[in-house]
């Protein structure tokens, strides 16, 4: 097993054994779980990642694919994307979702604000500057 793969079955068994909460980079951060389907292999997979709730629509939560700042989109985005749809761990629910990709004004308001709490992701979007814009998705209960 690759350290990431090491790492993020952790964070899961953490997150399962704590109805959602989880300790080390991730504390006191919100922090779901999210279930998708590999575009090539079609395996499942999961993804420990941030979310940052919708101010008024308590259904909808948004995802960042920063990959830490890395070059290139994560996997589990590009999975997502092709898809359309995934399922999420959230606390102790879990459910379907839809997803929607957020551009222009949109994605850019989005992202200022997770930035804004969790300044990690303004470096993130500082070491990706002319490499790419890191992507912002809408994931909806279906």
């Amino acid at each position: 097993m690759s350290e990431a793969a090491d790492w993020n079955a952790q964070v899961i068994a953490e997150f399962r054994a704590n109805e959602g909460k989880v300790g080390g980079a991730f504390e006191g951060a919100p922090l779901l779980l999210v279930h998708h389907r590999g575009r090539k292999t079609g395996q499942e997979r999961v993804s420990p990642m941030m979310y940052l709730p919708h101010d008024t629509e308590p259904d909808i939560v948004y995802v960042f694919a920063s990959k830490a700042g890395a070059p290139t989109d994560p996997d589990w985005y590009r999975n997502l994307t092709a898809a359309g749809e995934g399922s999420v761990e959230r606390g102790t629910a879990a459910y379907r979702v839809t997803v929607r990709e957020l551009t222009g004004a949109e994605r850019d308001r989005v992202y200022a604000e997770q930035a804004r709490r969790y300044p990690g992701f303004a470096d993130y979007e500082r070491q990706t500057a002319g490499i790419r814009t890191i992507p912002v998705l809408e994931l909806r209960q279906a």
